[in-house]
C-alpha cells in the first residue's frame, strides 16, 4: 500500500492539477482507482505547500464530473437505444423502463447528489440518468455539488493528517458513516415534502 501511496504523491506532483482531474476522472467511471487513494495525497501536497488546496478540490471535482459524463453519454446514446429495442428480451419492457425513466426524471437530482458521496452508487448513478435523459445542467450541477463534498472531505483529510493511509482510511470509513446518516436524513426530509406537496394537488 505505501508503494502505492507513493506512486500518486510522485504522479500527481509530476503532473499536478492535470493528473488529479485525469486520476478522478478514471475514479468516476468504470476504471477502479478509489479516490480514498488521489485526493488525500493531494491534501498532503497542499500542506508541504506544492499545491492550492482549493484548486486541488476543484480539480478532483471537474474530474469526477468529466468521468461521470462518459458514463452518462455512452448510456444515453447507446444504451438508451438498446433497452428500447432489445429490453423486452432480458426483462425491460418499454412500460417498466418508462417507469424508471419517469421516476428518476422526477427524482433525479437528490439520487444524483446523494450518489455522488456513497461508494460503489457514484460509479454507476451516471448510468440511469443518461437513461433516463435527464438534464445535462442539472446532472452537472448536482454532481458537481456532491463530487466536490466528497473531494474537500478526503483532501482535507490528507491536508490534515497527512500520508499515513492508515489513518486516512479510517477517518474515511467514519466520515462515510456520517454520510450515510445525513442522506437517511435528506431521504427522509425529501419524502416528507413530495407526501405533502402530493397531498396539497390532491
Amino acid at each position: 500500500m505505501h508503494a502505492v501511496i507513493q506512486w500518486l504523491l510522485d504522479t500527481i506532483g509530476t503532473m499536478g492539477y492535470p493528473g488529479i482531474f485525469l486520476l478522478m476522472a478514471m475514479e468516476s467511471s468504470v476504471i477502479p482507482v478509489p479516490s480514498e487513494l488521489v485526493m488525500p495525497p493531494a491534501g498532503y501536497l497542499a500542506f508541504q505547500g506544492n499545491m492550492n488546496l482549493g484548486i486541488a478540490i476543484l480539480c478532483g471535482a471537474l474530474g469526477s464530473l468529466a468521468g461521470a459524463y462518459a458514463n452518462y453519454l455512452i448510456s444515453h446514446y447507446l444504451g438508451r437505444p438498446l433497452i428500447l429495442k432489445y429490453g423486452k428480451y432480458v426483462l425491460i419492457p418499454p412500460e417498466k423502463f418508462e417507469k424508471v425513466e419517469r421516476f428518476f426524471l422526477q427524482h433525479g437530482e437528490i439520487s444524483t447528489f446523494l450518489g455522488r458521496l456513497l461508494p460503489v452508487v457514484r460509479h454507476l448513478i451516471s448510468i440511469p440518468a443518461g437513461l433516463s435523459g435527464m438534464g445535462r445542467l442539472r446532472f452537472s450541477f448536482y454532481t458537481l455539488a456532491g463530487a466536490g463534498i466528497w473531494c474537500c472531505i478526503l483532501a482535507c483529510m490528507g491536508y490534515f493528517i497527512g500520508e499515513n493511509q492508515q489513518m486516512i482510511m479510517q477517518y474515511s470509513h467514519k466520515a462515510l458513516a456520517w454520510i450515510i446518516v445525513f442522506s437517511i436524513a435528506l431521504i427522509t426530509v425529501y419524502v416528507r415534502r413530495q407526501r405533502q406537496r402530493n397531498g396539497i394537488k390532491a
